[in-house]
């Protein structure tokens, strides 16, 4: 199993402005010294965080990247991600490759534009107006969900939600389908597990939860961490040292910073690389959530 030199963790945001206050990002080393904050608060925008991957490409970094956010949709409950759909893609690059394209003129790598084709925006639930929430195609009470989302919610993990729902603070439908574009235009660049082997040198990118990160480090009921002596509390569990103190402590930045130290510790997992339901079709098409098992 590869043994990294750094670790990285993106918490993402969907929101369709310039620079959303939900991007972070922490970078850790191999050692127990706490992830540092790199970008929080509005600081970055979606292009500054595909130009800093680029550079990591570019530099060959041996590092283990997190992005919090899913990386493709459901498939396997119906074998397609749109049910009825002509043009409906066949896999996860393809998925990527799609959307990007649909949103190419969107401001900000947004995605919204992706409600605007009669195909693709039944199956989503979103916000349509004030007062109007649609797509007749949502498939009620909790939207479909991928293998990984499903097992993760079997084995309390987090409770995983639907891609499909775009409405709601607790929707993540919006960061994914930013995220997406984002893949699109970096997956010739650094490879993506599980949709690609694990490279031998240079960047790789795994999709992760924060949730995860949380549970692992001991927290119970809300995960989201404001004080700093809560972070630290959280980190020694991860067998961190305590963090640099924070000029502002919001859910964006220690989530990036909790993450990270958590993804250094799963890495050395090899349960963690070989998840039991995780087969070649899902590989191409839904992907997985690194930290369900």
């Amino acid at each position: 199993m590869r043994r990294f030199a750094q670790f990285a963790c993106f918490d993402w945001s969907g929101q369709a402005v310039a620079r959303p206050k939900g991007i972070a990002l922490a970078v850790a080393g191999a050692d127990a010294q706490a992830p540092a904050l790199v970008a929080s608060g509005a600081g970055w925008s979606r292009a500054d965080a595909l130009g800093w991957l680029e550079h990591r490409a570019a530099e060959r970094a041996d590092m283990l990247i997190g992005f919090d956010f899913s990386a493709a949709l459901p498939f396997a409950d119906h074998g397609t991600y749109f049910p009825g759909a002509a043009e409906s893609p066949a896999d996860a690059r393809a998925l990527w490759a799609k959307i990007d394209s649909l949103c190419a003129d969107e401001p900000h790598l947004s995605a919204s534009a992706l409600l605007e084709d009669p195909s693709f925006a039944p199956h989503f639930r979103y916000q349509a107006g004030r007062d109007t929430i649609t797509g007749n195609r949502f498939e009620a009470p909790l939207g479909r969900l991928r293998v990984t989302e499903r097992r993760c919610r079997e084995q309390k993990r987090g409770n995983a939600v639907s891609c499909f729902n775009l409405v709601g603070a607790a929707q993540v439908g919006k960061s994914s389908l930013t995220g997406m574009r984002i893949l699109n235009r970096i997956r010739t660049r650094i490879p993506v597990w599980p949709f690609d082997p694990v490279p031998a040198a240079g960047p790789l990118l795994v999709e992760i939860y924060t949730g995860i990160a949380a549970r692992s480090a001991g927290l119970t009921g809300p995960t989201k961490l404001r004080e700093a002596g809560r972070l630290d509390l959280a980190l020694a569990v991860l067998d961190s040292d305590p963090h640099v103190p924070l000029d502002r402590y919001d859910d964006h930045s220690t989530d990036a910073i909790l993450a990270s130290a958590w993804l250094r510790r799963a890495a050395d997992d090899p349960v963690l690389w070989q998840p039991e339901d995780l087969d070649e079709r899902l590989a191409r098409t839904e992907g997985w959530t690194f930290g369900v098992a």
